[in-house]
């Protein structure tokens, strides 16, 4: 008989209840655990190589670092690079040769979040993982090329894990509702938005199916439809990762869109991130950084009108300020498309860093004083505005040591087309300007 004041076990999570103890239970990576694939190789074979685990939340990459440690038999030492240091790293290397000479069995160390670690205590693994006294195992939501040092992933093979598929993760939702409730039915509109919010994170889908069973087991509840699920779990439907690899692609694939001219995609892509909480005035930097890059001088409104809707935004807030960033967006991604002034920006920026420092001409000089018109600052400088068309045709504005350069090659499209247009028409002056001072 248990006594009354004896402690009672917490329930582990339904995601830890529900965590693979076999490879067969697996859910996705096919591509890296099927039949003669390369982690279920290293599986079988018992060779484990150390690897670094690259890929989003929630796809395994801790559960597939256990299953090897157990299918090979080893001491598993996790770490998180969140919390340990070198002191950890030390313990845990200790740990190691105790292991290994007390029962001869090899440590496999897991460090999750290894991105987190900074340069020296990535470095404190490496004579041990040389040495065969620990096979390494990290796991990373970065892209371990910019964010592990390249002593370290030269000595590991990088398996890159991919987000569950909606099947994937239908088939996690299924065993979530046998372990917690089968006697409860969802509705197919419930199971489509909550394979949404997952979003291919298992461990977010289990957190979730975990509080809304809970809810509806706690309402007396057998069938859970959109109103239930809306009612009771709505503020938790938000599903974006603020500071991963996902929201630099989805920065990415808007200003593709923007750039390709895409308004439709380019919408969608927006409203993704406003969707998942991303800061609408990071986005509206964005947004004007693309009508500097991308449309520039063909279109010089874009460039007011996304500096105006941050204003706007600064002005109202949400919603209304978003429905301001939308227009910009639009308007982007309409507009006529250029990057020659942001290409004539950088090669010019190239060259002038890369060359010397050269004299200004002297017709180029201001001359303030009686000594500099003395010296000539300013002599035969043409004033365009007393020139036909505003314009002096054949004048030199470069150094006198540094030939003519072209930065800037305006394209046909938008107002650049007139642009190109004055500008053809104004070297066919100089060109007709130099000849008749050669002919002098």
């Amino acid at each position: 008989m248990t006594g009354l004041f004896e402690p009672i076990a917490p329930q582990a999570p339904l995601a830890e209840r529900l965590r693979p103890k076999a490879l067969q239970e697996v859910v996705g990576q096919s591509h890296l655990l099927g039949e003669g694939k390369p982690l279920r190789l290293a599986f079988t074979s018992g060779k484990l190589p150390s690897m670094i685990l690259w890929g989003p939340p929630g796809v395994g990459k801790t559960t597939l670092a256990r299953l090897i440690a157990n299918t090979a038999d080893a001491e598993f030492i996790p770490l998180s690079a969140v919390l340990a240091g070198i002191k950890d790293i030390r313990e845990a290397v200790d740990r190691a040769e105790h292991t290994l000479q007390q029962s001869g069995r090899r440590t496999i160390l897991f460090v999750d979040e290894v991105h987190r670690f900074n340069k020296g205590q990535q470095d404190a693994f490496l004579p041990f993982v040389e040495s065969g006294l620990i096979t390494f195992i990290g796991a990373t939501t970065e892209n371990p090329s910019f964010e592990v040092n390249s002593a370290l992933l030269s000595r590991a093979q990088v398996f890159v894990l991919n987000a569950l598929s909606e099947d994937e993760l239908k088939q996690l939702l299924d065993r979530a509702q046998q372990e917690m409730a089968p006697e409860i039915s969802l509705a197919p509109e419930v199971v489509e938005q909550v394979l949404g919010y997952a979003d291919g994170d298992a461990r977010r889908l289990l957190n979730f199916a975990e509080g809304l069973f809970n809810a509806a087991i706690a309402a007396g509840i057998g069938a859970i439809d959109e109103a239930f699920l809306q009612s009771t779990m709505a503020s938790k439907l938000r599903r974006f990762d603020k500071g991963g690899e996902a929201f630099y692609d989805q920065i990415s694939a808007l200003h593709k869109s923007v750039r390709g001219s895409n308004p439709d995609a380019a919408l969608y892509w927006f409203l993704r991130m406003i969707d998942g909480g991303a800061d609408p005035l990071y986005l509206g930097r964005r947004i004007v950084r693309m009508a500097v890059e991308d449309i520039g001088i063909a279109d010089p409104r874009a460039q007011t009108m996304a500096l105006e809707a941050c204003q706007i935004y600064e002005r109202l807030g949400s919603p209304e300020g978003e429905l301001a960033l939308s227009n910009a967006v639009i308007y982007l991604a309409v507009a006529a498309k250029s990057n020659a002034a942001y290409m004539a920006y950088n090669q010019a920026k190239a060259f002038v860093a890369s060359d010397k420092s050269r004299p200004v001409p002297l017709h180029l000089r201001n001359a303030p004083t009686k000594l500099m018109k003395a010296l000539d600052y300013g002599k035969e400088y043409r004033y365009a505005h007393n020139e036909p068309g505003a314009y002096a045709a054949g004048e030199n504005y470069f150094p006198d040591d540094l030939a003519p350069m072209s930065f800037y090659v305006p394209t046909s499209r938008g107002l650049e087309g007139k642009i190109s247009e004055k500008m053809a028409h104004l070297r066919e002056l100089d060109e007709q300007a130099r000849a008749k001072g050669r002919k002098k």
